[in-house]
């Protein structure tokens, strides 16, 4: 829903976090589900079905309901499902719209959001319902870049994509070094082979390449908006030879340095 804006988010009195009693079922609806629904299990393990498929569902399952639906669900009432539901609606059309149903794996700052938006209305919090919408915002798009998010990368795991990401950053935030292909492996405890198919796989450049461009980038801004002469701006970055860093400059920006400067 990222063509609407937060404001657009009607709030509605349905929404709670709850553990379901033992005996409880939710019976099929006999109407289609009037408005949105946000519907997330914290723990538990149970079966719901929506539109005629069924869904095992347990920590981390999310559903987002559309006006139009139909639902019902059951669990295992030793393993009771502790759910938040959080009901709104939404003024005028929208063409983001997350999908119905996802496991999320990262939950902390999803969880967190779910349960701000219960202890909102728990007490009289100024500006409540501006929050809450705002929330509900970040949710639908947490949803969304859920939805979204290439399948390769949901494969691999999550400490290695930081990993890659922290090196990437921090060879930008030295562009003068120069960084050697094993010791940036040993920084993310990679081998220098698995390190370097790794880190163009999510960063879309080989890791030289990324080393070049980015001392480039930096070359650039020197020339222009530091006051710095070539010659200077050649030796900050680790050019030994003015000319080699002149020809490596201008075939990556097409432009002589001194046309920069």
């Amino acid at each position: 829903m990222l063509d609407v804006a937060p404001s657009s988010f009607v709030l509605l009195s349905a929404f709670a976090k709850i553990v379901c009693e033992p005996g409880w079922k939710w019976q099929k609806r006999e109407k289609p589900m009037a408005n949105y629904d946000l519907f997330y299990v914290w723990s538990g393990e149970g079966e719901l079905e929506l539109n005629g498929a069924s869904y095992e569902v347990g920590p981390g399952s999310c559903f987002l309901f559309r006006p139009g639906d139909f639902t019902s669900a059951t669990h295992n009432p030793q393993r009771p499902l502790v759910l938040t539901y959080i009901h709104f609606d939404v003024n005028g059309s929208t063409a983001f719209v997350p999908n119905r149903y996802r496991v999320l794996d990262e939950t902390v700052d999803f969880e967190y959001m779910l349960s701000r938006y219960v202890r909102l209305f728990l007490v009289k919090t100024f500006a409540a319902e501006e929050e809450a919408r705002l929330l509900l915002n970040q949710m639908m798009i947490h949803l969304l870049r859920a939805d979204r998010e290439p399948a390769l990368e949901k494969k691999a795991s999550n400490q290695l994509t930081e990993a890659i990401h922290e090196i990437a950053n921090y060879i930008r935030q030295h562009p003068g070094v120069p960084h050697r292909v094993e010791d940036l492996a040993m920084r993310a405890q990679l081998s220098p082979r698995y390190f370097s198919i790794k880190f163009k796989e999510f960063i879309g450049q080989s890791v030289q390449t990324y080393m070049i461009r980015t001392r480039i980038e930096r070359a650039q801004h020197l020339l222009a908006h530091a006051g710095m002469n070539v010659t200077e701006v050649a030796d900050a970055l680790g050019y030994r030879d003015i000319f080699f860093f002149s020809r490596q400059f201008k075939q990556y920006t097409g432009r002589n340095p001194s046309e920069i400067r």
